[in-house]
């Protein structure tokens, strides 16, 4: 591991006069210290941030406010997160560990990065590591790579299961930049599709820190579900998870809200499916109809194309879960 300055901010303008392009940000740790292991990242010094930002999670009238410091834990024992937003506290316990969660931010959450093995192989090309270096996994072990909104420079997919529940929840993302100024991006805007700039995973500003994030107060604290589908049920990154939620009168479908992980380079949300689902009443046969607008468009690679139909299945059964909550 390369050597470097460790700085420790008391607040985010302190925190960002230390930050330089040689530098990281360090909040829990949960990623930023296996990059380094790795030799993925190395910085010339390390900001912390962990005391220079909010942990408080707090609910208002209209929205409900998460610090970028609270700790993953945090989200699923607060009260009114369980409450009001029990999707949340769903998707973070099928995320990780307790060691993990109890070490977790909420906004280094977001900042992940790709958990793709060619990423974390540095014998190996990788345009998110090396800006034109090529994509080992384009033509190579692509199992657990994007069906979906994926490149000929990148197939990654996103690895977070709390950002699946954010995305389907109409969530902004609460930055401050360098100049003091506060800026707001809808989660669904936040995360990048790798186009043709693979390494650039967000539309964070440069120079800049989340500082919390909010969620509109809905109706889906009533009929919802998180599924999660992985290689084994302890610890693991999903091969295809859906976030469901639906606000319901009577028999009748109100309005939906479904996302996926393990698809794409960013948490996905199925629009089409969503729109379908307005207006119909709940039942088997609308919900295998969603399932299937779902699969329409996605474009499986040499070795996930078992993905389709697991998806298919895996949004199906989420809503049926949804439903008989």
């Amino acid at each position: 591991m390369k050597p470097f300055i460790f700085e420790k901010a008391k607040n985010s303008v302190e925190a960002l006069k230390y930050k330089t392009a040689e530098k990281n940000f360090i909040a829990g740790g949960t990623n930023i210290v296996d990059l380094l292991k790795k030799n993925i990242a190395q910085p010339d010094g390390m900001v912390d941030v962990s005391t220079a930002l909010s942990n408080e999670i707090k609910l208002s009238e209209k929205s409900v406010t998460i610090g970028a410091m609270a700790r993953n834990t945090a989200l699923t024992t607060n009260s009114d997160l369980l409450k009001k937003f029990p999707l949340i506290s769903k998707a973070v316990l099928a995320g990780a560990s307790p060691q993990i969660r109890n070490m977790a931010s909420t906004a280094g959450n977001l900042l992940q990065r790709t958990r793709c093995p060619y990423f974390y192989d540095v014998t190996t090309p990788c345009n998110k590591r090396q800006k034109g270096s090529g994509c080992s996994a384009l033509n190579g072990d692509n199992k657990m790579s994007a069906i979906v909104g994926y490149s000929d420079e990148c197939v990654a997919v996103h690895p977070s299961d709390l950002c699946i529940s954010l995305v389907a929840l109409d969530a902004d993302v609460h930055g401050v930049d360098s100049k003091n100024k506060q800026f707001k991006i809808p989660f669904k805007d936040f995360h990048k599709l790798p186009e043709n700039t693979p390494w650039l995973d967000n539309n964070l500003p440069q120079n800049s820190l989340i500082t919390h994030i909010e969620i509109p107060k809905n109706e889906f604290h009533k009929k919802y579900a998180y599924l999660k589908l992985r290689e084994r049920t302890s610890y693991a990154f999903a091969m295809i998870s859906v976030a469901s939620a639906l606000e319901m009168e009577g028999n009748i479908i109100k309005n939906a809200r479904l996302a996926s992980g393990g698809v794409a380079h960013k948490p996905w949300r199925w629009y089409e499916a969503e729109d379908y689902l307005k207006g119909k009443k709940a039942s088997g046969e609308v919900f295998k109809k969603a399932s299937e607008i779902v699969v329409e468009k996605v474009k499986p690679l040499s070795d996930n194309a078992y993905k389709v139909p697991m998806l298919q299945g895996a949004v199906e059964l989420a809503l049926h879960n949804a439903v008989n909550l």
